[in-house]
């Protein structure tokens, strides 16, 4: 199976802070709209750089309903999402 790219410019990594909204990965997501990641640190650079551009897309995570828990290991740096998405439905988040 081949992957498949967008053809055109690449817009680099300065383009986020125009989005309206950002797809971030997760693995969980608590009932604060602190989101548990990989580890990587990527998607935090992210939001660090939206930060610093004053930019305030709508922040959602794509899970199953599983992995909406109660409570995530949060740090200093990390920031709640906005709305997670799951086959039953959208919740938003107000700390965000």
């Amino acid at each position: 199976m081949a992957l498949f790219e967008p053809s055109g410019e690449r817009l680099g990594p300065a383009a986020v802070t125009g989005a309206d909204v950002v797809l971030l990965p997760g693995l969980a997501v608590d009932a604060r709209g602190m989101r548990l990641g990989r580890g990587g640190g990527s998607y935090d650079r992210v939001l660090a750089r939206l930060e610093r551009a004053g930019a305030g897309p709508a922040l959602v995570v794509l899970l199953y309903d599983t992995e909406v828990v109660e409570r995530v290991p949060a740090q200093a740096h990390d920031r709640p999402v906005h709305a997670v998405v799951t086959p039953s439905g959208v919740r938003r988040f107000t700390g965000a």
